[in-house]
């Protein structure tokens, strides 16, 4: 079993409503209603889970939300689009951070 994931460990997810019951009740519920068909369809919110999964990097999540996303209708071009959205947004927050290097570095050069 090469590797920290394993693709065995995702069924045991609800496990960590073992020894917290009533917030792992809580959690599935909002987490149920988020994922509900609402202002955006379940096919949207796929999307967008999948390419924060990829932000995040959960390989769960990716794994999880690639067959989501399909079993709602969406296609691999689609999927990729979604995935460069996020890494566009991950690279752009990563470079503005910059900004604070550069503040932090004009202040010890003064």
């Amino acid at each position: 079993m090469p590797g920290y994931y394993h693709d065995e460990d995702l069924p045991h997810f609800p496990d960590m409503g073992k020894n917290a019951p009533e917030l792992w009740k809580k959690f599935s519920e909002w987490y149920g209603a988020v994922f509900a068909e609402g202002a955006l369809s379940e096919r949207e919110k796929c999307l967008i889970a999948l390419a924060v999964a990829h932000a995040v990097q959960c390989p769960y999540c990716i794994d999880s939300y690639t067959q989501a996303c399909l079993e709602k209708g969406s296609n691999l071009e689609q999927m990729t689009e979604a995935v460069h959205v996020a890494s566009a947004i991950r690279g752009g927050a990563s470079l503005v951070h910059g900004l604070q290097m550069r503040n932090a570095a004009k202040k010890v050069s003064m």
